[in-house]
């Protein structure tokens, strides 16, 4: 299904140096809130204990806070709204440690006064362990990546993987941005969001990067912007509906899926966006400022056939017994 028809190539390449000021620009202001503000851990990274409690009528949240704040173990928790009025968020940084006693049965006690309520979830991570999962984290991000690089050097040439690898540094920065910007919770989940936009940005980054290759094999053009102009425009409509497919997809989820999948939908909705917009305007020009060779990859390739023709005839002459 053909979204646009061109008569000639878009000229993508001619507007590469703004887009790469405007993608410069916003990785700055990322790394800006990523450093200045930081991350705000969820229970999963840093430690503590999570209560879910739903009334059935309308949470009373100052009862609920002043009934809390009555036993020092709970001292300073935060009280906040989950999904709807009814339900809240108990978060504390005390864990299982440091509570001798079931979490439950003691929230049941200290809510008694409250109204009529059910305790639906009870989380408990160490900070030990919390610690433990931000470095596992960090760790399978970096494999990831390195993973990548391999794949994409073996798969294409060294030129391209690191213009993909530079293409997912891109997208993981905006993304974990707009977290900060959003101030949303970094669990287990989010991480997860997170590799699921490395494997999309390079799944859509892969595709374009096939269609350039072929062009070079195919378009007549020595010029290598003229075939990744004319590459990326012939993607743009597959490009264009997988993307809108999945954003779509993903916003349902965000829209209709509740409070606790809420920051995992949130973190894909960025990364379809900014995924899509590397695979062409940042992933593409990086190959050409990097010096990508035309002549250089038809030489190879002609070699390559060359000596793969000279096998079959070597295998020939001998299958024949004329060797």
């Amino acid at each position: 299904m053909e979204v646009f028809k061109y008569k000639k190539p878009l000229s993508l390449m001619g507007k590469s140096k703004r887009f790469g000021i405007l993608s410069i620009a916003i990785i700055i202001l990322a790394l800006g809130l990523i450093i200045g503000k930081g991350f705000n851990y969820g229970i999963d990274f840093a430690g503590g204990t999570l209560i879910q409690v739903k009334y059935e009528g309308k949470a009373p949240l100052s009862k609920i806070r002043e009934a809390i704040d009555s036993d020092q173990n709970y001292k300073g928790a935060t009280v906040t709204f989950f999904g709807s009025d009814q339900e809240v968020v108990i978060k504390t940084k005390m864990s299982s440690k440091n509570l001798g006693e079931d979490v439950g049965d003691k929230v049941r006690g200290l809510l008694q006064s409250t109204g009529k309520f059910e305790v639906r979830r009870v989380d408990m991570v160490g900070a030990k362990v919390g610690s433990e999962l931000r470095e596992q984290g960090l760790m399978a991000m970096v494999l990831a990546i390195i993973g990548i690089l391999i794949y994409v050097s073996f798969r294409f040439e060294w030129r391209f993987a690191i213009s993909s690898v530079i293409s997912l540094g891109h997208d993981g920065t905006i993304a974990m941005g707009m977290i900060v910007l959003f101030k949303i919770e970094v669990n287990l989940d989010i991480l997860a969001a997170l590799l699921t936009i490395l494997g999309y940005s390079l799944n859509d980054t892969i595709i374009v990067f096939d269609r350039i290759r072929e062009g070079v094999r195919t378009i007549k053009d020595p010029n290598l912007s003229a075939i990744i102009d004319e590459s990326v425009t012939r993607t743009l409509s597959r490009t264009t509906l997988t993307s809108l497919t999945t954003f779509f997809v993903v916003l349902t989820l965000f829209l209709f899926g509740g409070e606790i999948i809420s920051g995992f939908s949130f973190t894909l909705l960025v990364g379809v966006v900014v995924g899509t917009y590397s695979s062409i305007f940042v992933a593409s020009p990086i190959l050409l400022w990097l010096g990508f060779s035309v002549s250089g990859f038809r030489e190879k390739e002609a070699m390559q056939l060359k000596r793969e023709k000279e096998k079959e005839k070597m295998r020939a002459m001998y299958e024949n017994g004329t060797m």
